[in-house]
């Protein structure tokens, strides 16, 4: 294409020279031009989003994207919520229906929430996280996993103990220690607090006291394993510790004559002893007890208060001789 030349009159001369731009002089003008153009664009950038407090397309495409993600998120944490109230339910039940059942020690809250408190393991979101919804949505799947995972070895230990529920039934000490069906049982004192046969003052009674003639038999009330058999002269007397597992342990005092041994595996209706009056005594009783994870309980909530004579005989006299 052609382009047309520009002269210049040249004084000197007296003639029209072609008039040609140096280099530098060219860059220098285009360099002006830029300035002038980065001024003018700055000056447009700052009036648009300063004074008219207008955003760019780019920043409102940014925006836009995380209301988005925020949306998403909130509605992640609400789906973590709903489920957290799920998973409180399962633990309720789980500390007081199904555990309890087997004999199991409920887990407490400190264990379930274990590991969610002191040092804040969420520091490296601070930066990038100034709503906090991120931080608080990575806690809540942290929380929300920790639970679970003690919740599943929870059912999973239940569901061992569940395979074993025929042997803990016949574990638990379900008849009473002596026929009190017969006449000749009388039932002497009740658990809790009573004045003391010997003092009269007001103490807790840790069991029940079933009285009877001496050397009247006494049978083991739920299977296990011969756990302690000593003597205590201000106390118990002649007393048998018998482990039952599940939680359960049976105490069994103021013995006559002890018939069994330290470490014996003995059956429910089996006798051990026999009725007497040792230890700290007014007369011959056996003195009963039921421990329940170390914790004395009333045993008459264990056994059938209305039991027949033939009944009783019929737990007892097939074991009697094992």
């Amino acid at each position: 294409m052609f382009t047309p030349k520009k002269y210049k009159f040249n004084s000197e001369t007296l003639a029209y020279e072609i008039h040609k731009i140096s280099i530098k002089a060219r860059f220098s003008k285009g360099f002006g031009l830029f300035l002038v153009s980065l001024l003018v664009s700055s000056g447009y950038y700052f009036i648009y989003t300063k004074y008219f407090m207008m955003e760019t397309p780019k920043m409102l495409s940014i925006r836009s994207e995380n209301v988005e993600l925020a949306n998403k998120l909130e509605l992640l944490n609400n789906r973590f919520n709903v489920a957290n109230r799920s998973l409180t339910n399962l633990q309720i039940r789980d500390n007081y229906v199904y555990r309890p059942i087997f004999g199991m020690e409920e887990i407490s809250q400190d264990v379930r929430n274990a590991g969610f408190g002191g040092v804040n393991r969420y520091s490296y979101l601070e930066s990038v996280d100034r709503s906090g919804i991120l931080t608080n949505t990575v806690m809540n799947i942290d929380i929300l996993y920790k639970k679970a995972y003690i919740q599943s070895r929870s059912y999973d230990d239940v569901a061992q103990l569940a395979k074993n529920a025929d042997e803990m039934s016949l574990c638990v000490p379900a008849i009473p220690p002596v026929n009190i069906a017969t006449s000749k049982i009388r039932f002497s004192s009740s658990f809790g607090y009573r004045p003391d046969p010997f003092t009269g003052s007001y103490k807790m009674h840790t069991g029940i006291d079933l009285s009877g003639p001496s050397g009247e038999p006494i049978f083991v009330t739920g299977n296990g394993k011969i756990h302690e058999i000593g003597y205590d002269f201000f106390g118990y007397g002649n007393y048998i510790i018998v482990d039952h597992g599940f939680g359960y342990k049976t105490r069994y005092a103021h013995l006559k004559n002890i018939i069994t041994s330290m470490g014996r595996v003995v059956r429910r209706g089996e006798q051990i002893a026999t009725m007497g009056n040792t230890g700290r005594s007014k007369g011959p009783h056996v003195h009963y007890e039921v421990m329940y994870k170390n914790r004395t309980v009333n045993p008459q909530n264990y056994y059938n208060r209305d039991i027949e004579a033939s009944e009783f005989k019929a737990l007892t006299a097939p074991k009697a001789n094992l």
